[in-house]
């Protein structure tokens, strides 16, 4: 089922809508930890209590995206569904996310009385001529060394603490590090660590430069530096990485409700593009 997920998702994106899964949700159906349920005319993909589905654009209309929730709710029945690697039974989803808050999708959670609980914005600005990224005393800025342990091991550290309550970049793994670092678009040059005077992590800025869109992928700051500026910082010297390579935007995702990010994002000129919207399941469902 990989090819037919990967064929819809690439389908999707080509037309100019929003890619339906994220790349924590492919990184699991190529490692086997997801279910996927469909054919060639809509997948839905089941990890982590979560859903996530797309339905081919010459299929919409026809009850194809009805289908697939009603499959992926029936889940947990008791019976191994097809998509399981190890015979284990999937319990339903008690989230969904709708990328780009498709009509559709509105729909199909009015239906099944789930309600939008979290949202997630994506934003982008024009890449502007590169800024000194003025970076404080004693600091230094390089790229991930891919491979090697010592800046994995501390990245992830990083990571870790400053998304501390971010559901899904928080928990990546070195498996999952390493995954992207396997994907076409990563180059270690792209995720900048800054170092503070003692040669410890302070923050980093990943880059994801794919069709066109320079995307500021992650943005951390150690927590106890988290508001002196060193976003700015980071803001900047992605730009700077940015600037001169032909792309036609800046973009990123940042929560619906997080302010103090958002007001930093639109000093640094982005505004909204699109939403993705993350819908949960009510009571006794």
């Amino acid at each position: 089922m990989l090819a037919v997920v990967e064929m819809l998702a690439a389908a999707t994106v080509a037309s100019g809508e929003a890619p339906p899964f994220s790349d924590q949700t492919m990184v699991d159906v190529r490692a086997g930890r997801a279910t996927v349920l469909g054919d060639e005319r809509g997948v839905a993909v089941v990890r982590d209590g979560e859903l996530e589905l797309v339905v081919a654009r010459e299929a919409r209309g026809r009850g194809v995206g009805s289908t697939l929730v009603a499959q992926a709710l029936a889940l947990g029945g008791g019976a191994a569904p097809a998509g399981t690697s190890d015979g284990s039974v999937v319990a339903a989803p008690r989230l969904a996310w709708a990328h780009g808050d498709h009509p559709a999708a509105r729909v199909l959670a009015d239906r099944h009385g789930w309600t939008a609980a979290r949202t997630l914005l994506q934003l982008r600005a024009p890449i502007d001529a590169p800024q000194d990224p003025r970076l404080p005393a004693g600091s230094t800025l390089a790229g991930l060394r891919a491979g090697d342990p010592a800046d994995e091991d501390a990245w992830l550290a990083l990571n870790a603490a400053a998304f501390a309550h971010h559901p899904e970049q928080g928990s990546m793994t070195l498996d999952d590090l390493r995954a992207r670092e396997a994907e076409p678009w990563f180059s270690g040059d792209d995720l900048l660590l800054l170092r503070d005077a003692d040669g410890a992590l302070a923050g980093s800025c990943w880059l994801k430069v794919e069709d066109g869109i320079g995307e500021f992928y992650a943005v951390a700051v150690r927590p106890d530096l988290q508001g002196r500026g060193i976003g700015g910082v980071l803001m900047r010297a992605g730009t700077a990485r940015l600037a001169g390579r032909g792309l036609s935007a800046a973009a990123l995702y940042v929560e619906g409700d997080n302010e103090p990010a958002l007001a930093l994002y639109r000093r640094s000129g982005f505004t909204q593009h699109a939403i993705d919207v993350q819908y949960a399941a009510g009571p006794g469902r």
